[in-house]
C-alpha cells in the first residue's frame, strides 16, 4: 500500500514535471509571440493615430492661419477706406471753404462797388 503511494506521488510529480517543461517549451513561448505580435499592431494603430491627430492639428492650424490673414486683410481694407473716405472729406471740405472764401470776396467786391455808386449818387 505505501509502495502504491509512493508510485502514485512519482506520477503525479512526473506528470507535473512534463506539464512544467510543455508549458516552458510550447506554451509560453506562443503566448509570447502572440502577445508580442499583438503590442506590434497595437503599435502600428497608435502610430497611425498620431500621425492622422498630427495631420488635423496641421490642418486646424493652417485653416486658422487663413482665417486670421483673411480677417487681417478685411481690417487693413476697411482702414485703407476709411482713410480715403477721410481725405475725400477733407478735400471736400477744403473746396467749400475755397468756395466760401471766393464767394465772400465777391460779395465783399459787390459790396465796394455798390458802396461807390451809391457814394456817387449820394454827392449829387
Amino acid at each position: 500500500w505505501q509502495e502504491k503511494r509512493g508510485l502514485r506521488e512519482l506520477r503525479v510529480l512526473e506528470n507535473l514535471k512534463n506539464t512544467i517543461f510543455e508549458t516552458n517549451e510550447h506554451v509560453l513561448p506562443k503566448c509570447e509571440e502572440a502577445m508580442h505580435d499583438n503590442l506590434n499592431e497595437a503599435f502600428k494603430r497608435l502610430q497611425a493615430a498620431n500621425d492622422m491627430i498630427h495631420r488635423l492639428q496641421e490642418r486646424e492650424h493652417e485653416e486658422r492661419k487663413l482665417q486670421a490673414d483673411k480677417q487681417m486683410a478685411r481690417e487693413e481694407k476697411r482702414i485703407a477706406h476709411w482713410e480715403e473716405f477721410m481725405k475725400e472729406q477733407q478735400n471736400k471740405r477744403a473746396e467749400v471753404d475755397e468756395e466760401h472764401r471766393k464767394a465772400t470776396e465777391r460779395l465783399k467786391e459787390q459790396y465796394s462797388e455798390m458802396e461807390k455808386e451809391l457814394a456817387k449818387h449820394v454827392s449829387f
